[in-house]
């Protein structure tokens, strides 16, 4: 939308409809404003999947569309943390499993908490991996804890 100079409908409110006897001036830029936003609504819902169109295709302007996907994804994003946070508060390393497919699980649920906005300092996920492991690491995670 940057390229065709439609990114104005996302940040300017919808103007009123212009009066009769407004000036041209006035007349011109609502057009130019009604005109942008129909061609950004068009490029927004048509780059959206099948279900989300229909969703949003009553919406009036651009900006309505955009902060609806926003609300939206924010929502998924806090469900998408909440269950990685989960995940790695809850896991335990299983017999069968190499240490290095363990670490590298908790890692990307590290990375995907992180992505969606929460920092887990270096030293937690230390405690994360650690706590985790089988018993038969006990004096590993004890020299560990002692350095």
């Amino acid at each position: 939308m940057i390229i065709d100079d439609l990114q104005f409908v996302l940040t300017e409110e919808f103007p009123p409809v212009p009066a009769r006897n407004a000036s041209q001036a006035l007349k011109d830029a609502y057009d130019c404003w009604t005109k942008t936003n129909d061609k950004a609504r068009v490029y927004i819902l048509a780059s959206l999947s099948d279900v989300l169109p229909k969703r949003h295709e009553v919406m009036m302007s651009a900006c309505q569309i955009m902060e609806s996907l926003q609300e939206m994804f924010r929502q998924m994003s806090i469900q998408i943390w909440h269950e990685a946070f989960k995940y790695i508060y809850n896991v335990r390393m299983k017999e069968s499993q190499s240490v290095r497919k363990y670490v590298f699980n908790l890692m990307d649920q590290f990375n995907l908490v992180k992505m969606n906005g929460v920092v887990i300092n270096e030293q937690s996920q230390v405690s994360f991996i650690l706590e985790a492991l089988l018993k038969s690491f006990l004096q590993f995670c004890s020299n560990v804890v002692m350095k």
